[in-house]
């Protein structure tokens, strides 16, 4: 180990300034979990709503694996660099985008993940305040910093913390959520072709795939910020497919379910009208919990790059924000992030491209010289373009498609200079 790793090391259990060595990476199952954890997000049910609301039960079925296939390639490739290199999202970034470039990925994913962070909370104390309080304001916002605190204090204490809720928190979305989704739909009329019939719309497989990719792509873009703590590349690359699928379908299951069944768009509403209420409450605190520790943990890694600061204090500084804006972020944002959320796929292709066309550069020893590698700005930049205007295709695909250009070109160019 440099002495570089081992001081950084020292002064962080959370490796922000250098890579995971190999004695502080984790089993396969803890890597699992916390993989899981991060997928349980309460707003991929919304897609799981439009998804039943557009498709029949066969094209729903078809979306989820076209969209999922999509997604597990692009995440267990970043999650295989991560894993491989050790280092965490923005320390990728210094060496594809350079040093300085860096500071474009990083508050791309700090912007999205606070806001998102946000809009958790207030998906949490909403519904919570409505039906115990009469939908008092006053316990709204009361709710909302309870939620804000205990979120930001798992992330504060970075990868153990994060365990921990993982360990806590999954097993008990997970089962409490299918046993509910089984009795809404043992409760219905017909089978569950014929439920998903009733609702079907115009939807086509192809834009659900695209609905599917987009509803977490933002969020796996940080990838390796969790699987830099995984044993090996292909551990990281294996658990971050698998969990993936299984976190993501079981979402927008739950979405399509209650969709059919109350025609809501959250686990929790079924759980209500099964009159399950201290369930549902567990439920849907756990299973934004399980994300939004992650969304921050990754927001003070981007925060700490572009201010040279450490983590946790970026952290306390990034919950904050998305505390204090959270039910603003709730009412007038999720379209904007939408939209953001199709900004970030260019940044993980060259990521990916970075590492894979220039291995020999991220060896510890090698130290990075790179201040600003503009093609892979203009690439992330263009993509990001291309993304949210062309109508055709899948829309994180193309921005990819596009960064990933930009940047090959970049590199030829350099390489003959």
């Amino acid at each position: 180990m440099s002495d570089t790793r081992s001081k950084a090391a020292s002064a962080d259990i959370d490796y922000a300034e250098c890579a995971v060595p190999k004695e502080s990476r984790r089993s396969q199952l803890t890597m699992f979990m916390i993989m899981l954890g991060f997928t349980f997000f309460s707003a991929s049910m919304w897609v799981g709503q439009e998804l039943a609301d557009g498709l029949d039960f066969y094209g729903f079925v078809g979306a989820l694996l076209a969209g999922g296939i999509i997604l597990g390639v692009y995440t267990g490739l970043l999650g295989y660099v991560g894993a491989e290199t050790g280092m965490s999202m923005d320390l990728l970034a210094q060496r594809s985008f350079g040093i300085k470039g860096s500071y474009l990925s990083s508050a791309m994913i700090s912007f999205t993940q606070i806001g998102w962070f946000g809009v958790g909370i207030a998906m949490f104390a909403i519904p919570i305040a409505n039906q115990l309080f009469g939908g008092s304001k006053a316990a709204e916002y009361i709710l909302v910093v309870i939620a804000g605190v205990c979120m930001t204090a798992s992330a504060y204490f970075g990868i153990k913390s994060l365990t921990v809720v993982s360990y806590i928190a999954v097993p008990l979305v997970a089962i409490l959520g299918t046993v509910a989704m089984v009795m809404a739909i043992s409760q219905g009329e017909g089978t569950i072709v014929d439920q998903f019939a009733v609702n079907s719309g115009t939807l086509s497989v192809i834009g659900g795939a695209g609905l599917v990719m987009g509803s977490f792509v933002s969020g796996g873009t940080a990838t390796p910020n969790f699987s830099r703590f995984a044993k090996s590349g292909k551990s990281g690359a294996i658990t971050t497919v698998v969990a993936f699928f299984i976190g993501n379908s079981l979402m927008f299951c739950f979405g399509a379910v209650s969709y059919i069944f109350v025609g809501g768009n959250d686990i929790f509403d079924v759980m209500i009208r099964l009159n399950l209420f201290y369930f549902a409450v567990l439920v849907l605190g756990l299973n934004i919990w399980t994300t939004n520790d992650n969304a921050l943990y990754s927001a003070g890694l981007g925060l700490a790059n572009i201010f040279h600061q450490k983590k946790k204090p970026m952290v306390l500084v990034s919950g904050i924000i998305g505390t204090v804006a959270s039910v603003w972020l709730y009412w007038n944002f999720c379209s904007w992030l939408n939209i953001l959320n199709c900004t970030l796929p260019p940044v993980g292709i060259i990521l990916v491209l970075g590492y894979f066309m220039h291995k020999d550069e991220y060896r510890d020893e090698v130290k990075n010289t790179k201040i600003v590698d503009w093609f892979a700005v203009v690439g992330v930049i263009l993509g990001a373009v291309v993304a949210n205007v062309v109508n055709w295709g899948i829309a994180s695909i193309n921005g990819m498609v596009v960064a990933a250009v930009c940047y090959i070109i970049g590199q030829m160019v350099n390489k003959n200079k």
